[in-house]
């Protein structure tokens, strides 16, 4: 478990899911405005990091915002990735990925920042990517879907506007984030060529900024400075992130050890963690430490980089006390159960049980924690819960056999009409239903 870790998404999305317990509070606290703005409930809508460099956001169904993490080392503040989110609900609100029926039944999420549609960038921009030249029939309907996709992307602008003057929140950052895109098309060779709008899934960017900066410097919070306790918090993490994606030499000439502030020192410290250098990444994590000791973020760093250099029994004070600052945010706890597992002392599997069965409980969807807990079930000879552990991690992982079959071996050892046999039966059914959704598609 990292403080940072990559899971599994779901198999429909083919992509993988970043989780961090700071950056998930950051984007909570970010969108909670928005959300509220949007007529949403803050509970119901989740904001999720892709573990992509591309720049990249998008909905794909229910209510969940995915932002890749390109486009959070590619936004200069938290504003402009407001902005962004202000956008992503627009398309939910709009119901743009659940009534895709008309003229867009191939469509399997809206993304705001694809600049074109592959295919048919190929053939505006001639053979070089294999398209060649579409049939007036099949130009004519690549058009309605194109022109209602645009139109989608104008709406969820509109919308993302609304959404950000309701929130108070100034759309500087929009317009910024969309100067930026327009540099990318610029890059990428794409200009406002108007037989090109004919082949765009967004509408240009130098229409939008036109459209977006008449709507919003009309707005009272035009000139309202950014939320700076927000802002310091986002180049923490951009920081963070950074270090943890880019390679450490790309990081320590991004962050010179002659820059002392904190986000330098936390990328540092990935960075020399990366590269297996405990000692550097100490020093780093324990100057953040001198500076804030009551950081749960730099106290559950200190308990990882320990824990990852092999020694589980001097990471367990941080991660305890992170775990105690955080009222045991799963993630965190999460960690100090893997910890208290790899120190192999038997005298720690109660603790660990207990901070594990804490973190499943706030946080379901958390694989590690249910593989953990799973193994400390099978230390303790309780085969029922630990088949049902592994059952919990393969559902949400894309292995729908492996799950049913363990799903059903604890379903025959539990008591029956208690919880967890509850649970074993529903995963079964869950899991049936996967592989019989799988077998259609075949």
């Amino acid at each position: 478990m990292l403080a940072l870790a990559l899971f599994a998404a779901r198999p429909a999305m083919a992509q993988s899911i970043l989780r961090d317990a700071e950056t998930e509070e950051l984007f909570k606290d970010m969108s909670a405005p928005l959300i509220e703005a949007a007529g949403l409930e803050p509970g119901n809508v989740d904001i999720v990091m892709v573990g992509e460099n591309s720049v990249n956001a998008f909905v794909a169904g229910g209510q969940a915002v995915y932002i890749h993490a390109g486009l959070i080392g590619e936004a200069d503040n938290a504003l402009q990735v407001q902005g962004v989110i202000a956008h992503e609900l627009g398309h939910i609100t709009g119901g743009h990925v659940i009534g895709i029926g008309d003229g867009a039944a191939a469509a399997t999420n809206i993304s705001i920042l694809s600049l074109l549609l592959g295919v048919a960038a190929a053939a505006a921009g001639g053979g070089a990517a294999g398209m060649g030249v579409m049939a007036a029939g099949q130009q004519a309907a690549m058009g309605k879907f194109l022109a209602f996709t645009r139109g989608q992307e104008s709406a969820a602008d509109l919308a993302g506007a609304q959404y950000l003057a309701g929130a108070g929140m100034s759309g500087r950052g929009s317009i910024e984030f969309f100067e930026k895109l327009q540099q990318l098309e610029h890059r990428a060779g794409y200009f406002a060529r108007s037989e090109d709008t004919f082949y765009r899934t967004h509408p240009l960017s130098r229409d939008r900024i036109q459209t977006l900066e008449h709507v919003y410097m009309r707005d009272p919070a035009w000139n309202r400075p950014n939320d700076a306790d927000i802002e310091a918090r986002f180049r923490r993490v951009k920081a963070k992130l950074y270090g943890y994606l880019a390679d450490p030499r790309d990081t320590l000439n991004h962050y010179p050890v002659s820059d002392t502030s904190v986000p330098a020192r936390y990328a540092r410290a990935y960075a020399y963690h990366k590269e297996a250098r405990v000692d550097a990444a100490l020093r780093e994590v324990d100057a953040l430490i001198a500076a804030a000791p009551k950081d749960p973020y730099f106290l559950e760093l200190r308990g990882q980089v320990l824990l990852e250099a092999g020694r589980p029994d001097d990471a367990l004070a941080s991660l305890r006390e992170a775990v105690e600052i955080t009222r045991f945010q799963p993630l965190i706890a999460t960690m100090l159960g893997h910890a208290l597992i790899a120190t192999e002392d038997k005298d720690h599997y109660d603790e660990a049980e207990r901070v594990l069965r804490a973190a499943v409980a706030r946080d379901r969807l958390n694989p590690t924690a249910w593989y953990l807990l799973g193994r400390i079930y099978d230390a303790q000879g309780d085969m029922p819960r630990a088949r049902l552990a592994s059952a919990e991690k393969q559902i949400m992982t894309g292995d729908p056999g492996a799950a049913l079959q363990n799903a059903q071996a604890a379903s025959a050892s539990l008591p029956e009409s208690t919880p967890d046999w509850l649970r074993a039966n529903d995963i079964a059914m869950e899991a049936r239903a996967q592989i019989e959704d799988r077998s259609k598609r075949r």
